[in-house]
């Protein structure tokens, strides 16, 4: 007997582009979501062309658009407003990214949505929100690693302020608004009425890095670059060994900090006043960094994560992808999946984010071409082969 899909009564309808969108609408087809994969006939989602490609076929988006029926549809024109309102009317959740002000100018306002289905969760997904000075501003992850704080923080305490390599905000962003749409349901279920979800991708990643507004208010404090190190605890660090291998060391835990020390024989730090708590310990990083550093560069990689996980302290190993496609524990958690897929034959990627025990997730098929799903969809809104043929040759639809 198949699973039951606990989101299989949901549909979605992503209008969304690039990242933060379409990932929060993947996590939830993870879960048995029927989501409707809505693109620009001409352009497509600009996600198609970013990163990597085989044979012309971009592997991101083979991830991005799993388990999606994929359509293109001109929300702008006129004949695809009509096919809006009629995929809208019968769907639970849309999510679109356009700028504020777009689906209003187009005659898709919530307010014009409701009329028609009154039950639908709107999730807003923009740089900086419906409202305020920068509302209207084009807005993308990396301006949201620049202004939540991130980027001051990240990098070698003389260098520069560090942008991460990867859509790093809009991960975060995409979980927020997974989890603002499962909310927005479960308030619907009271309700009996769907609302809007306001979602700024300046907030979410701003959100994560803790209490530094906090610690600015009350002490006035503002955070510096740090490199590997913490402030808060120490030592924390990557150590490289003596085969060349680099390893992450972390003591959140007071009691993993004193059997580091002991470890790699200087159990005489773990009684010095400032060895007491994190915060303190990280005041004395020099001195930490030199003793487990020290040691740490006269073994093997493997001597040194053998000597941590008898002593029960915390180490791991700092992996490429050549090294997590080959770690045994990421193969017994299922992390990494081969999905079978008509344009590549098969596509490795990561499994969906947790497991259930009673109702998992599965990936069903990968990232689709554009269009691939379009006469399926407007067939199910009633459309007949010469209407979409007529919206195809006005261009409304692709």
């Amino acid at each position: 007997m198949q699973p039951m899909k606990p989101l299989g009564n949901i549909r979605v309808v992503d209008a969304a582009t690039l990242f933060a969108g379409p990932m929060a609408a993947t996590y939830l087809g993870d879960f048995g979501a029927d989501v409707v994969k809505v693109e620009h006939p001409r352009r497509g989602d600009p996600a198609r062309g970013h990163g990597q490609a085989k044979d012309g076929v971009g592997l991101w988006w083979k991830i991005l658009s799993r388990n999606k029926r994929v359509t293109a549809v001109d929300f702008s024109a006129a004949e695809g407003r009509e096919v809006a309102l009629r995929l809208l009317a019968d769907a639970d959740v849309l999510i679109e990214n356009f700028r504020p002000g777009t689906l209003e100018r187009w005659g898709l306002s919530p307010e014009t949505l409701w009329e028609a289905n009154p039950r639908l969760v709107i999730a807003r997904v923009t740089g900086f929100g419906q409202k305020g000075p920068m509302a209207h501003r084009p807005g993308f992850g990396t301006l949201a690693e620049a202004m939540s704080g991130f980027a001051a923080v990240t990098g070698e305490p003389d260098g520069p302020p560090t942008l991460p390599p990867l859509a790093l905000a809009d991960g975060i962003a995409a979980l927020a608004v997974a989890y603002a749409v499962m909310v927005a349901l479960q308030a619907r279920e009271q309700t009996g009425r769907g609302q809007v979800v306001d979602l700024a991708i300046i907030e979410p990643i701003l959100t994560v890095l803790g209490p530094q507004v906090t610690a600015f208010h009350a002490l006035g404090t503002v955070p510096q670059r740090t490199g590997n190190r913490s402030a808060a605890n120490a030592p924390r660090n990557a150590y490289r060994t003596r085969d060349g291998r680099w390893l992450a060391v972390s003591t959140s835990a007071q009691s993993i900090a004193e059997r580091v020390v002991r470890l790699v024989g200087r159990p005489e730090l773990a009684e010095e006043p400032w060895f007491a708590s994190g915060r303190t310990r990280a005041q004395h990083a020099d001195v930490l960094d030199a003793a487990v550093g020290g040691w740490i560069a006269e073994r093997d990689a493997d001597e040194v994560v053998a000597a941590f996980e008898e002593a029960q302290a915390a180490v791991a190993p700092i992996y490429d992808v050549s090294d997590i496609v080959a770690d045994p524990q990421y193969a017994a958690l299922g992390s990494i999946v081969h999905v079978p897929d008509d344009e590549l034959g098969s596509v490795a990627m990561q499994n969906v984010l947790f497991r259930l025990s009673e109702t998992p997730g599965e990936i069903r098929w990968a990232g689709p071409p554009l269009g691939a799903h379009s006469d399926e969809v407007l067939g199910g809104l009633g459309y007949t082969a010469e209407e979409i043929a007529a919206l195809r040759a006005a261009g409304a639809v692709a």
